[in-house]
């Protein structure tokens, strides 16, 4: 049995689409469902119904997607056994919020490529619920947001949370110590409405009953340190991404009474028996968040 045939049939299976199964494995369609259809001849059987647009696996399917599994995994542990994994040869598509691609993403790409030089990759940053889309679809492969994916075939891990904090005008701001009650008069920037961070922000102000002149959402972190930079407000944003600014000319990180909830940060990837590279992806990241 063709064992690239039996893979196919996984990741169509898992995926629930002919056509996202053949870009996860970086071959045509055509190639896919031509797989799919000699793997049926060789067990004589349908595994696939096609009598519609909508995918549905047949009762052989669901059984054999069991044997797929254990036959993917069997192939893994018998290459790791005997030696025959290449380790150096990694490829990739991880996706990450700005948050983390500011602070321990880029030193930790310099990080994995130390350990796998022959690493190949694609990077996207986006926002939580397009990253997590995206591994539903299984277009990325491992992405790490601020929430966990809570979506079926795709697994999540708990990073440590980010510690936020708010960055101000050093011509501006130029207290030792603020209290909420002095943000009362300002105008405040966070990330996008409705993220964590944004609704984090609103409920610690309503809590310590403050209410701002404005809280402006910005997605893109750049746009929020040149604003403040121009003296248009505060933002609250990540304590690392703030130490790790290319240009730290006229900001301050505002000490402040009271903590900013931290921005929780997840891994969330799809398990791929017949591949560990997610797993040492993510071992790779947490070895390096710890140090960092």
């Amino acid at each position: 049995m063709n064992l690239r045939f039996v893979e196919a049939f996984y990741w169509v299976a898992t995926l629930q689409s002919v056509s996202r199964a053949a870009e996860k494995l970086f071959i045509t369609q055509s190639a896919m469902s031509a797989r799919i259809a000699a793997l049926e001849d060789e067990l004589g059987t349908v595994l696939l119904d096609r009598r519609n647009k909508q995918f549905r696996m047949t009762f052989a399917g669901q059984r054999f997607l069991k044997h797929a599994t254990r036959l993917l995994e069997l192939q893994r542990e018998i290459k790791q056994e005997m030696g025959g994994e290449a380790p150096l040869e990694l490829q990739m598509r991880i996706g990450a919020i700005e948050s983390v691609l500011h602070s321990w993403l880029i030193p930790w790409v310099e990080y994995l490529r130390a350990q796998y030089p022959e690493l190949e990759l694609e990077l996207s940053v986006e926002t939580t619920p397009v990253l997590i889309e995206l591994v539903r679809r299984g277009a990325l492969d491992i992405v790490f947001t601020a929430a966990p994916a809570n979506v079926e075939g795709v697994r999540s891990k708990a990073l440590p949370p980010m510690e936020m904090a708010f960055l101000g005008n050093a011509g501006v701001h130029r207290k030792r110590l603020y209290r909420m009650s002095d943000f009362a008069d300002m105008e405040l920037m966070t990330f996008q409405r409705g993220s964590y961070p944004h609704l984090a922000l609103l409920d610690q102000l309503k809590a310590a009953q403050v209410q701002p002149r404005k809280v402006h959402a910005i997605s893109s972190i750049s746009a929020m340190v040149q604003l403040v930079q121009a003296g248009f407000g505060v933002a609250a944003l990540p304590l690392a991404a703030a130490r790790r600014l290319p240009d730290t000319s006229g900001l301050k990180i505002l000490r402040c009474d009271t903590q900013l909830a931290p921005l929780p940060i997840h891994a969330n990837y799809r398990f791929d028996p017949s591949s560990g590279s997610a797993e040492l992806v993510l071992k790779s990241a947490l070895e390096f968040i710890a140090g960092f």
